[in-house]
Formats: C-alpha cells, sequence, structure tokens
C-alpha cells in the first residue's frame, strides 16, 4: 500500500486505544443521538493540523432501513457529517476558531470513491490547511476503509452565531 496517499498513515492509528472516547467527543461536539457520527478518535498530530477518527459501521444505523432496501450503503452526506464532526472536535479541542459551535461552511472538490457498508470500520482524516480565528477553517479530508480512499475533498468550516440562532428559535415559538 502507498501510504503517501493517505493524510495520515492508517499504521498510525491504533483502534484499540483511542485518544478520546464517545464521552469524550460529546464534550466537544453538540450532536446526539442518531447524529453522533463518530465511535472514537484515534489520533491528533499539532504539528501537522491533522487528526483521524473511527465510525463502526453498524448494523443499527437510522439510514440501512432506507438507503437503500437490500443493499444498505452508508449516504456520503452521512459521511460528510462524520467529516465535519471529526474537524469540529479538532478545532474545538485547540480552540483554533474561537466558536462556541462549528458549522458547515462549505465543501469542495468532494469525490466519493467507494462504498461503506454495515461492518466497515470508516477512518476519517482531516488536516487543517487553513484558520482564520473568527472567520473559517479550511481542512482536507479522506475517508479510508480497508486501504481504500472511500471519499476526499475539502471542507470549510464557519462560526455559529449561536446567540442569533437563539433568538430566532423565541421568535418563532412566541
Amino acid at each position: 500500500m502507498d501510504k503517501s496517499k493517505f493524510i495520515i498513515d492508517p499504521a498510525l492509528l491504533d483502534l484499540d486505544r483511542p485518544i478520546a472516547d464517545i464521552e469524550g467527543i460529546r464534550a466537544l461536539n453538540p450532536q446526539r443521538f442518531e447524529m453522533e457520527q463518530l465511535t472514537a478518535i484515534l489520533y491528533e498530530d499539532l504539528e501537522s493540523n491533522s487528526c483521524a477518527a473511527l465510525k463502526e459501521i453498524t448494523s443499527d444505523e437510522f439510514w440501512i432501513r432506507g438507503h437503500m432496501p437490500g443493499m444498505p450503503l452508508m449516504p456520503g452526506v452521512v459521511m460528510l457529517e462524520a467529516v465535519a464532526q471529526l474537524s469540529s472536535y479538532f478545532t474545538q479541542k485547540h480552540d483554533l476558531l474561537g466558536a462556541e459551535i462549528v458549522g458547515f461552511g462549505g465543501l469542495d472538490d468532494v469525490r466519493f470513491r467507494g462504498v461503506v457498508t454495515p461492518g466497515d470500520k470508516l477512518l476519517l482524516m482531516v488536516k487543517m490547511i487553513k484558520n482564520r480565528r473568527g472567520r473559517m477553517i479550511v481542512a482536507k479530508f479522506q475517508g479510508v476503509v480497508g486501504d481504500n480512499i472511500v471519499l476526499e475533498g475539502t471542507l470549510r468550516g464557519i462560526p455559529i452565531p449561536v446567540e442569533a440562532v437563539e433568538n430566532l428559535l423565541k421568535t418563532r415559538t412566541a
């Protein structure tokens, strides 16, 4: 396997010794219940601004029944959500953006190169390539199953204006 094609050498990722479990992820990411898309954080390197996580694909995933009946394929949008959650975890842990919550700001050059199915261990890798505190982070990402890159692209994260969103929601329920 040509390890140079990966953001992080998969040999550095020890699935049996995560650096953060689901509770560690929850401490930094707001997603809960079926929207939690990370199983464990496996790797962090502040020098290269990179990190990796595991998403174990189980037969209990919320999308199994409907995407697609008889041939459950992990939806691309759910893979992208997992990448966003990994980017958010790293950004929040190291206070790169200075925001209460990190949200999607955009995606570029996204390519799906393989399928992800129940029983797979999806390794997610992110490398921060740009950080404008208070404005945006930009990260290259990959999703890997076995020796194969199944997903790659560039993600942009932006600060969510929490107070403004809360006020908007209050006016809608008043």
